[in-house]
């Protein structure tokens, strides 16, 4: 190979070869490293032989913002300018990242039928938007990795047996043994397709609109490498990688989590780094726990992974007035490794998953989750199992009805505490913490838009008019108002305690079930903070005696979320739904 003509470290060039040796045995893997190498020309200058990834990628001032393009609109206006107006005027950088999902063209799935990965959605704005956004703060971008729309320019070559997309696309013999097959969906997995050699089925992992890419074809993973260069040049420096675990496809296997996919990864890390050390991916696997985190690698392949078994687990927490199920699951939280965190977050643009909870959910916990978010407006969406049933998979709801009562009283007035303390619980946990931008709304169920759209994810991505949604944000007897302000308030707290950072440390205690408590630590500079982080998850007044406290937290301390000194000497009480973040004194 002729190193001459790239200007990178050894290192890199080695790194690179022996990912692409391992994913595509047999080929030319030296021409493949020289193509994916020039395509993240130049290399950062820091990137030196030992070729060291990026440390201090994130401290306790980074909270996320997950949006849509279009979650607030205007008139006259491009979404995009407006949602720019609203991190400019009433969140004030509060959020240090934003999430805008797919802003691309498309054709179903909200943006995830993606049609055109070089374009901006022109109803949505352009690249200046996008850019513009970029400089208020870490913008991160879906990576649509698995699929394409079917009415994409490279599915419309394939059809007509024409490059590229030709053989883009995963093909297979209908007879195949696809038994083992795992997916969320309960659509057929095949679609039959006319092309000029004949009719060819290709693989559908969430719908016939959504066709999925063949990775054995090193073409398509250039053209990704390409794609992710297109984003950092317009700003984009975090990537979420969206149902990448079901990337690589072998038939007799479950196609979830195989080797290559994995490899896959390492090597678009390997490759962002060196030219942004910054730059971060995020693995989006809503699968069971233990398969999330083998996301992390050896701490060589995503810096970041949603924690997805906490929605369920903290909702049913909030819901039951027990903290039993969530105190033993921290407990088994795992250290991350260096420069690795989870994403925490309570919801998002999707429905809140059960896959994560299998192994932990009793059957009952479960049925008594599903039937309490139904009779609160949620839908209940299903995946196809191997036994043909439709299998619960994931609820549907505003996280604001899902918090509308407990299993013990429908509803009642303690919506607005229950909802704050939930993300109370949320933000002081180890990791980012990302909040959902309808739940900073407090968006209520759209159900007109799961009709019009007659998809269950429609439920929870209302979209606002924005002037309406200004009226209801100065009202202060809006409850709207009420926790969008709550919410900033903590907030700005949270991104001025060192302890919070996301590697600080994190132990759980287990005081009793009423009670969510955990310790945060962080030693930095010669300087340590230690905080008590402890909730009432119940609607009952809870007192608890100085001996079940944790003997380093027995004597006075401050309440940095009321200000107020606390006498732990003599025991502590909390009001329903109370939190307190609490540093001795």
């Amino acid at each position: 190979m002729n190193n001459t003509t790239l200007k990178a470290p050894a290192c890199l060039l080695d790194k690179v070869r022996t990912h692409l040796e391992i994913i595509y045995p047999g080929q030319d893997t030296d021409k493949l490293t020289q193509k994916a190498i020039s395509l993240f020309e130049p290399i950062h200058e820091s990137l030196d032989d030992s070729c060291a990834s990026a440390t201090h990628l994130w401290s306790e001032k980074d909270i996320a913002l997950l949006t849509y393009g279009n979650s607030l609109v205007e008139e006259e206006n491009r979404p995009l300018r407006t949602l720019d107006r609203f991190l400019k005027k009433f969140t004030n950088n509060r959020f240090s990242i934003v999430h805008i999902l797919p802003f691309f063209p498309y054709s179903s799935d909200d943006g995830f039928a993606v049609m055109d990965y070089y374009t901006v959605n022109p109803s949505l704005g352009d690249w200046e938007d996008i850019r513009k956004i970029s400089e208020r703060c870490r913008l991160m971008s879906d990576l649509v990795v698995n699929h394409t729309s079917s009415r994409s320019w490279w599915f419309e070559n394939f059809k007509k047996g024409v490059h590229p997309g030709k053989d883009y696309y995963v093909t297979v013999d209908p007879q195949s043994d696809l038994s083992q097959v795992i997916r969320p969906r309960t659509t057929p997995l095949l679609r039959e397709v006319a092309t000029p050699d004949g009719p060819r089925h290709v693989w559908c992992t969430f719908g016939h609109d959504q066709v999925d890419l063949n990775f054995k074809n090193p073409d398509v993973l250039m053209e990704f490498l390409s794609i992710i260069r297109h984003y950092l040049d317009n700003g984009v420096q975090i990537f979420r990688l969206d149902a990448v675990a079901f990337l690589w496809k072998e038939v007799c296997t479950t196609c979830l989590h195989l080797g290559q996919t994995h490899k896959i990864i390492k090597l678009m890390r390997i490759l962002i780094q060196a030219h942004n050390p910054r730059a971060i991916i995020i693995t989006e696997t809503n699968v069971p726990a233990r398969e999330n985190l083998s996301y992390f690698g050896i701490g060589d392949e995503a810096q970041v992974i949603y924690n997805f078994p906490l929605p369920p687990f903290l909702l049913n927490t909030m819901v039951t007035g027990n903290s039993k199920g969530i105190t033993d699951w921290l407990k088994t939280m795992p250290d991350t490794m260096e420069n690795t965190t989870c994403l925490n977050f309570i919801a998002s643009h999707d429905g809140i998953g059960l896959r994560p909870v299998e192994d932990y959910f009793s059957r009952q916990e479960k049925t008594q989750l599903i039937d309490l978010m139904k009779a609160f407006g949620g839908k209940i969406s299903t995946r196809a199992l191997n036994d043909h049933k439709d299998n619960p998979y994931e609820i549907n709801i505003s996280l604001w009805d899902a918090m509308k009562g407990t299993v013990h009283c429908r509803e009642n007035h303690y919506q607005i505490e229950r909802f704050i303390c939930a993300h109370t619980i949320m933000l002081g946990l180890k990791g980012i913490p990302a909040i959902y931008i309808h739940s900073l709304l407090g968006t209520e169920n759209d159900y007109e838009r799961r009709e019009n759209l007659q998809s269950n994810r429609a439920v929870n991505r209302h979209i606002w008019n924005y002037p309406d949604l200004c009226a209801k944000l100065v009202n202060p007897d809006d409850h709207h108002h009420q926790v969008f302000f709550a919410l900033c308030a903590l907030v700005d707290k949270r991104k001025q305690q060192p302890a919070f950072h996301p590697d600080a440390g994190q132990i759980t205690f287990n005081i009793n079930r009423k009670i969510v408590a955990f310790q945060r630590r962080a030693a930095e500079a010669g300087k340590t903070q230690g905080l008590f982080c402890i909730h009432n998850i119940t609607d009952q007044a809870v007192t608890i005696p100085r001996k079940d406290l944790p003997e380093q937290w027995q004597r006075a301390g401050v309440d940095l979320i009321s200000e107020k000194t606390v006498q732990l000497d003599t025991g502590l009480s909390l009001a329903p739904y109370q939190s307190m973040w609490i540093t001795v004194t």
